[in-house]
């Protein structure tokens, strides 16, 4: 996969180098480039992916960036990040993980790629750091704690994995970076309050929209974020153009901020910017442009606002989540309609005019959304699948995301295996109200083989497609056209 960037036209003709591995392989690594499918030296059929920077050389130590997407979606995932590494002089690695296989062997993988990424590669030793978005985000967040020598996270739109495991005398820098929007908001800022209590680095960069991906610009600063934190620490000499540089582009976007009105994420970010500067500059202007911003009668009516809506939200989350797992545990279908109700209420917070609410309302969208794809993937991972309650979720993910056919499907299937042609026949002419047009996945669908040749599914197939493949004589039988 090629990565084309800004001012890397001539790439140095993807400056090709040899570097020679412990295995006496001789491996030919390109500059500015995603080299795909490295395989692991002593592992069989598990490989990585890698990216140098076009400045990369062999005469000095650089930083690794490890990149996980549990999904096996590693070069994806680095190349969400290769913009980034070529700005900040990165190095990136990413193991190719699997969700299939245990924590400890996608864990083993990534050990094994650290491991001969730093064999074959002059990596900083005391400058490796995690990365990942979603649930990679959760399993880079554990990578510090569980391997050794990972110095800090770059977590996106996710919270950590395990809090319990956090331990005060291996603290590692977290970096959090997330929207306003995403459900994992009000979770992530309970993560940081915890990270603060121990004492443990940490920043949390805020963005707004519907996207789980922020964006280039915040993964740069995320990476920058651990360049000024190593040069705190005297890992890396002070670079102070660098430090001027960052912080007047910092000043800049608060003072963007302000002009906008949203006092809120000024104040947050001049209160992250005082961890961010505090080992490099005299901070006492900033600390007057954040009182400043505190007294502003706006910004208190805001923060009010704000607080009230984060009581609701915690309210209704803990309804949803108590009804859910009642509604599974006795398969309360009559209890649907109380759910279409809840995502009208929902769909008012989004389309409302209050921007706090609209955020709170795509929370709670992304909330409920969680929790039935969490108990689908639950019940579906059991030795004995409980089909009651996967009809029951699958029907409710039809109300919250009514425009995904998947889950009218799965409806369709499931309830013809059980011989419920009613529920079958509702939920198909649902699916074909919606607009579903594939007539060949209709009818290959598994489990519908009596469905399929009965004149009520010809019938719903011949209304909304026109093209039903039996030709249903009430007393003849079926007959394919």
């Amino acid at each position: 996969m090629k990565i084309t960037m800004k001012n890397t036209s001539l790439i140095l003709f993807l400056s090709i180098f040899w570097i020679t591995a412990v295995s006496s392989q001789q491996l030919v690594l390109k500059k500015g480039e995603i080299i795909q499918d490295l395989k692991i030296k002593d592992s069989i059929g598990n490989t990585y992916s890698l990216y140098l920077p076009t400045s990369f050389s062999m005469d000095k130590e650089w930083p690794l960036l490890m990149v996980f997407d549990v999904d096996s979606n590693d070069n994806e995932a680095l190349a969400m990040f290769a913009f980034a590494a070529e700005s900040q002089g990165y190095v990136l690695a990413a193991p190719k993980l699997n969700d299939s296989i245990s924590l400890t062997d996608n864990m083993l993988i990534t050990g094994k790629v650290m491991k001969e990424v730093t064999t074959i590669i002059p990596v900083q030793p005391n400058r490796i750091y995690a990365a990942g978005s979603d649930s990679g985000g959760r399993f880079a967040t554990l990578v510090p704690i569980l391997m050794r020598n990972v110095n800090g996270v770059l977590c996106i739109s996710a919270t950590l994995a395990n809090r319990e495991l956090l331990d005060l005398k291996e603290p590692f820098h977290f970096v959090g970076i997330v929207s306003r929007d995403n459900f994992n908001y009000t979770a992530m800022l309970m993560d940081t309050k915890l990270l603060d209590r121990l004492k443990m680095p940490n920043q949390t960069l805020l963005y707004d929209g519907e996207n789980i991906w922020p964006g280039t610009s915040y993964i740069e600063k995320g990476m920058e974020l651990f360049t000024l934190a190593d040069m705190a620490k005297n890992k890396i000499p002070k670079d102070t153009a660098f430090i001027e540089n960052a912080f007047q582009q910092d000043i800049f976007k608060v003072n963007a901020l302000r002009s906008k009105g949203d006092l809120l994420l000024a104040e947050q970010y001049l209160t992250e910017m005082m961890s961010m500067y505090g080992a490099h500059k005299n901070l006492d202007s900033l600390r007057s442009v954040q009182k400043s911003v505190r007294r502003d009668k706006n910004y208190r009516v805001q923060k009010r606002t704000e607080n009230a809506v984060f009581l609701k939200e915690a309210l209704l989350k803990e309804d949803y989540q108590y009804y859910m797992d009642d509604d599974v545990y006795t398969y309360n279908f009559n209890n649907l309609g109380w759910w279409n109700h809840q995502m009208g209420e929902i769909k008012k917070f989004v389309d409302g005019t209050d921007r706090l609410e609209q955020q709170m309302g795509n929370r709670l969208y992304g909330y409920v959304n969680a929790l039935a794809e969490d108990n689908i993937e639950m019940i579906s991972s059991e030795k004995q699948v409980d089909e009651n309650a996967l009809a029951f979720l699958y029907m409710l993910k039809t109300i919250i995301e009514p425009d995904n056919f998947e889950f009218y499907l799965k409806t369709v299937s499931l309830s013809a295996k059980n011989e419920d042609y009613g529920t079958s026949l509702f939920y198909l002419e649902e699916l074909l109200k919606k607009g579903f047009k594939d007539t060949d996945k209709l009818y290959a669908l598994e489990h519908t083989a009596l469905l399929r040749i009965t004149p009520e599914f010809n019938e719903l197939v011949s209304k909304y497609l026109k093209d039903a493949r039996y030709d249903i004589d009430q007393n003849e039988g079926a007959k394919e056209n």
